[in-house]
């Protein structure tokens, strides 16, 4: 007998946490995170995911699978998704033995920062809370090609499986059951508390070495003095790596901000000669135009990282606990580097080291003058997030380098201090 097919919009759609073949809680203000607990059919022209046993009473649910549902910006560009136990009459085009796992690209994607805090990081978490020693397949709504090939080979040490993407499928595919959404413990965080096998942040870090050290790229690499001039002048990474082979000297990877991004050092060229007189040997790093396995190359077996707050410093999950990171903090910026780069590194081990800008090393400083609001208290300056721009879009740093060159000291006592435990 031909089962004929239901619209959700002939069904009320369920808002709250609902018991049966189809779960949604949405308790967590940072994500909602749904299930099918049982055969699934993912029809990807209608973005519909179909639980396949029936129901006395069938019932949908809409959800956006992003974990950063309070924010109505990046939530404007995810894409929703339907979950329903209505009848349909669609039949299983591809079907798979291993259990899908739904979750959006979409968002801030195209941000370094954010591609880890809200993708990859939620979903190491949501793989060990409730995959753990499965095997799993990834499907991905609101993907892009460049995103996919950056991160390839991350993504394929989730899932040995190809990714099915949504939006470039034409045929379905039916899975023994589905979890759509990713868990986020915070702003780069892996809480072991909440893992029923706890698991941290350190385990993620292990997790991306795995992932991208190779047999030629050792954590122990000795390295030769290098200019900036000869890292612009290098062609590629393993020519880099190469002119660094045989040199004592603790290696410092400067974050590179350049353009109208904000946030820029100004005076970077005098931040390089300082840090190369105090013994450092200075890697200038732009992370533009490079795959992750080049930059993981490049960072990872460094003593030293150097940078303004921004997307860049996401990098630090390369670090090897001991690793001397240098945070330089806005005007303005205290409470979003604490959160997003402070915690972390601590959590990371890292030799944790903060460089708060004054009100005269600010470009801010020119147009609004030193004893304005603006510099003077931030806090009551900003009563939203657009006049946060202001600090973030808006602001380069010209350090002040008898100021800096103190920390740079300590920076180098302690990056030695790490090359003695690290031979």
């Amino acid at each position: 007998m031909k089962v004929e097919s239901t619209t959700c919009n002939q069904l009320p759609v369920q808002l709250e946490p609902v018991v049966g073949p189809i779960t949604c809680n949405r308790s967590n203000y940072r994500y909602d995170l749904c299930s099918i607990n049982g055969p699934t059919l993912l029809e990807p022209n209608s973005s519909t995911l179909y639980a396949m046993d029936p129901t006395e009473q069938p019932i949908c649910l809409k959800t956006r699978p992003y974990p950063r549902k309070m924010d109505r910006i990046a939530m404007a560009v995810v894409s929703e998704l339907t979950l329903t136990s209505a009848p349909h009459n669609t039949q299983c085009g591809i079907t798979h033995k291993s259990p899908a796992l739904v979750f959006s690209a979409g968002g801030y994607t195209g941000n370094f920062f954010h591609e880890f805090n809200e993708n990859f990081i939620p979903l190491f978490i949501t793989i060990h809370s409730l995959l753990y020693n499965q095997d799993v397949i990834l499907v991905i709504i609101d993907s892009h090609d460049e995103w996919s090939q950056k991160y390839v080979d991350l993504l394929s040490h989730f899932s040995r499986h190809p990714i099915i993407d949504i939006k470039k499928e034409t045929i379905s595919h039916c899975f023994p059951s589905a979890i759509v959404g990713l868990i986020s413990h915070g702003p780069m965080i892996v809480d072991p508390t909440l893992i029923p096998l706890p698991k941290s942040l350190e385990y993620f870090h292990i997790f991306l070495e795995n992932t991208f050290e190779k047999d030629d790229v050792s954590p122990q690499l000795t390295v030769s003095r290098i200019s900036n001039e000869d890292i612009h002048n290098s062609n590629s990474t393993s020519s880099t790596i190469e002119l660094l082979r045989t040199s004592v000297r603790p290696r410092l990877v400067l974050i590179s901000r350049v353009g109208n991004v904000g946030r820029v050092i100004l005076n970077q060229q005098e931040v390089i000669k300082a840090a190369e007189e105090v013994g450092f040997d200075v890697i200038v790093f732009e992370p533009t135009n490079i795959s992750l396995a080049e930059a993981f190359k490049i960072i990872h077996p460094c003593h030293a990282m150097l940078g303004v707050h921004g997307a860049g410093l996401t990098h630090l999950l390369f670090l090897r606990p001991g690793t001397v990171l240098i945070q330089v903090v806005p005007i303005g910026a205290n409470w979003v580097s604490d959160t997003y780069f402070k915690t972390p590194a601590k959590e990371l081990e890292l030799a944790y080291m903060e460089y708060k800008i004054k009100e005269e090393e600010s470009s801010l400083a020119q147009k609004y003058g030193t004893n304005d609001l603006v510099l003077k208290d931030p806090k009551s300056f900003v009563s939203g997030w657009s006049n946060m721009m202001i600090y973030l879009k808006s602001q380069n740093v010209k350090l002040d380098m008898e100021r800096f060159k103190i920390y740079l000291r300590k920076a180098y006592r302690k990056a030695r201090r790490f090359m003695a435990t690290d031979d």
